[in-house]
């Protein structure tokens, strides 16, 4: 369809070499056009903002900040350049984001100095935000040599504080051999309203957007899940989702709602906090 309207799809590339030397030379990607294909390694290429390796085969964060000033606009734009559509830095984020709703709720300016106890947590996040050079996510869920997969789970975790609330989801395989392998497939993390909010009400929040990245994942995922189980470390939450005598306020109300249409009740489980891997958010 493209190559009649006239656009030609090029610049291919592949973690196999044997795939990269079938495609025409004119249409691989500009690093692979001239590779040696016996001595060198394939190279690292760019893909939504993340670096991928492709001779490893991981996604990998190189984080290189511009010398911006200590304003809100150059805070802004700072965030705003590290580019995470999968949520795999997702908590790291959440510190410059909350620090951005710091400075709003301070009612500054966009280019008015900013207080220097604000300033020294802004350069602290900025010098830990290098780190993430030493973060590796593999791409592929299913590793080559694990086998026949038998069982296809998605667990969901979610968990809030008066910081903020996050949410995460795993896919965990099971082969013919009972081997397990589980995968990071997508992560958020959000600031909490300006506006005070109970902890359990930011923990339903949260439970919230589980059930939406689940419904997500269940359209995007071309794999036949066998099962699915949402985590949550509040039993108020699973209180409020089990519940269908008791009338809640609006807001509650709205929220439990969604829940039950999107998930069941057997789905939902407890999770301690310290095994809560929503709780790194």
């Amino acid at each position: 369809m493209c190559l009649r309207g006239g656009f030609n799809l090029h610049k291919f590339t592949s973690n196999e070499k044997d795939v990269i030397q079938e495609i025409p030379v004119p249409d691989r990607a500009e690093d692979v056009t001239n590779l040696d294909f016996d001595r060198e390694l394939l190279p690292i290429e760019r893909a939504l903002g993340v670096q991928w390796c492709i001779e490893s085969d991981t996604f990998k964060f190189v984080v290189s900040l511009k010398d911006r000033p200590c304003t809100r606009r150059g805070i802004l734009s700072t965030v705003s350049s590290i580019f995470d559509p999968l949520g795999f830095v997702a908590p790291v984020l959440l510190e410059g984001k909350a620090i951005l709703q710091e400075l709003c709720r301070q009612n500054l300016d966009w280019d008015d100095p900013v207080p220097e106890e604000i300033q020294k947590r802004w350069l602290k996040w900025k010098s830990e935000i290098e780190e993430l050079k030493n973060v590796e996510i593999s791409r592929c869920y299913k590793p080559n040599d694990f086998g026949h997969v038998v069982k296809t789970e998605l667990h969901h975790f979610s968990d809030a504080s008066f910081k903020g609330y996050g949410q995460c989801s795993y896919l965990r395989m099971v082969n013919q051999e009972n081997q397990i392998r589980c995968s990071f497939v997508i992560g958020k993390a959000r600031v909490t309203p300006l506006k005070s909010v109970t902890v359990p009400r930011l923990e339903l929040n949260a439970a919230v957007v589980s059930v939406r990245v689940s419904e997500q994942l269940r359209r995007e995922l071309d794999i036949d899940i066998t099962d699915e189980i949402f985590w949550t470390d509040s039993r108020v939450v699973r209180g409020y989702i089990a519940n269908d005598v008791k009338r809640f306020h609006v807001f509650v109300a709205n929220r439990v709602q969604e829940i039950q249409e999107k998930s069941s009740v057997t789905q939902w489980k407890y999770v301690d906090t310290k095994s809560n891997p929503a709780d790194e958010a």
